[in-house]
């Protein structure tokens, strides 16, 4: 089901596998190469592969206990404009983790970000009736309400796609909020 957000004019709704064309070059675009470096989500100067796969995206896609969330602007709804994973914690039940966050770098920096983190918030808590968000890198700022944990993860070299990783000292911050 979709839902819109009026404020931005945007439709949000879960990812199928026939979305896979779609999403790939939206999500490489927002973290790779020199487009986008236009946004604050490039890992252009620490990762040179594609980020994810189409195996790895349909994997994402199809989990149940997860959803991949489409954000398109109904006057164009061929083009993603934004997407997320929201996940439910396999050790603990009671929390979501929120990530694959990309936003078109040329539509960065308007709201969509803020629309589709609020939107994915709510969608776990109705869902799955989590009561906290975890997100496992920097890219939130304090005002959306994620604090720092202490925690910090290794980064997952194994998983990177076609490509490596140009620097070997990468890890996570784990940041969360209480919904």
């Amino acid at each position: 089901m979709a839902v819109s957000t009026p404020k931005q004019g945007l439709s949000i709704r879960p990812a199928t596998p026939a979305d896979v064309p779609v999403l790939l070059p939206l999500i490489r675009s927002a973290y790779r190469g020199e487009f986008s470096r236009k946004g604050w989500t490039t890992e252009a100067d620490l990762l040179a592969d594609q980020r994810i796969d189409e195996a790895g995206l349909l994997a994402k896609i199809t989990e149940p206990e997860g959803v991949v969330l489409l954000v398109v602007d109904p006057s164009a709804p061929a083009t993603a404009l934004s997407c997320c994973e929201v996940a439910r914690s396999k050790k603990d039940p009671a929390v979501a983790y929120f990530g694959l966050f990309a936003v078109d770098p040329e539509r960065q920096a308007g709201g969509v970000g803020r629309a589709v983190l609020a939107h994915a918030e709510a969608f776990a808590a109705a869902r799955w009736g989590v009561v906290r968000m975890e997100i496992g890198a920097d890219c939130v700022v304090p005002a959306e309400g994620y604090g720092k944990t202490g925690e910090r993860r290794e980064f997952p070299y194994k998983e990177l796609v076609d490509g490596k990783a140009l620097r070997d000292d990468l890890w996570f911050e784990v940041l969360e909020k209480e919904l």
